[in-house]
């Protein structure tokens, strides 16, 4: 697992009364070229660098300098996070803030909220109350989130506030430096107090969207445990080990006790019971979300104020 270097910062102000925008800043203690401390010390992915220096935004002892450019110990890197404004519009609203600092935010998303505006649809999603936020707050930062749901599941989003940060984010992500639980409510249940999942997922014949246990799917595991059974349902606590589209509610779902609320996956008999019980949409809650901060590289867990009944 990645963990930054100790000789760079990310660092941001106030200048007139207004938030600066982040920059990154290091202090070279060996020779080479510009591209390689983008690169190695401050961990910047190809993409970004290449945006940044077709911006002229690559600064050495704060004149503008070239990937190929000679760097000599001593010298000052300096590279602002320049974020463009969105195509969508600022809105104000509910927001519960679970979790910032300079570099991420993390907040609950509540249930029938898409997270981020489309060509069909440019407001009432997560991301214009989340730059709405930003605005109230006075930070320049730009909506890059790092753990998607679904429209009808809820809790925890986590988000970095620039792209540099969420390139070491998506990567720690990609190495699964993330560990997710779930909590959801089930028609039936197991009956073990908990095991493993190992179903692989394919996605259905098109034009469905859906997904579906297959043999020729990919591998796919979600650990579960109960946490409190009742009449009819189960409360459970899940844990994807893989990261498959609609993973959790396919293999509920497959294994003969589908989340309650979820008008995709559900059963006759467990759509049925969601609706006498008023359960209007799927209850699934991303409950908790552990990884390593980006820069610090301190362990982090957050927790969702929302559950399941």
């Amino acid at each position: 697992m990645w963990f930054p270097k100790e000789d760079w910062k990310i660092s941001s102000g106030l200048i007139g009364g207004t938030m600066a925008e982040m920059e990154l800043k290091i202090i070279a203690t060996r020779s080479g070229r510009l591209s390689s401390f983008l690169r190695e010390e401050l961990q910047m992915s190809a993409g970004l660098m290449n945006r940044l220096k077709w911006q002229e935004l690559l600064f050495v002892n704060g004149e503008p300098q070239h990937t190929d450019y000679p760097v000599a110990p001593g010298d000052v890197i300096t590279v602002p996070l320049n974020e463009p404004a969105p195509d969508y519009p600022a809105e104000a609203g509910e927001l519960t803030v679970l979790y910032e600092d300079d570099h991420i935010l993390a907040v609950d998303k509540p249930a029938g909220m898409l997270i981020h505006p489309s060509r069909s649809r440019l407001t009432g999603t997560l991301a214009n109350r989340v730059v709405g936020y930003y605005e109230t707050t006075g930070q320049r930062c730009a909506f890059h989130p790092l753990t998607r749901l679904d429209r009808d599941t809820f809790g925890v989003v986590l988000l970095a506030k620039n792209a540099h940060i969420h390139a070491l984010l998506n990567r720690l992500h990609e190495d699964g430096g993330f560990q997710k639980i779930y909590h959801a409510l089930v028609f039936g249940g197991p009956q073990e107090d908990g095991g493993v999942i190992d179903d692989p997922i394919a996605r259905c014949p098109l034009p469905s969207l859906l997904r579906q246990v297959h043999p020729e799917g990919k591998p796919s595991r979600t650990e579960f445990s109960v946490l409190e059974r009742g009449d009819s349902v189960t409360k459970l606590a899940l844990r994807p080990i893989t990261g498959r589209t609609h993973q959790l509610r396919v293999h509920c779902a497959h294994r003969g006790f589908p989340i309650l609320g979820d008008p995709q996956y559900g059963s006759p008999e467990s759509i049925e019971f969601s609706a006498k019980l008023g359960y209007t949409t799927q209850l699934l809650c991303a409950k908790e979300l552990t990884f390593s901060h980006p820069v610090t590289g301190a362990p982090i867990t957050i927790h969702s104020e929302l559950d399941v009944p």
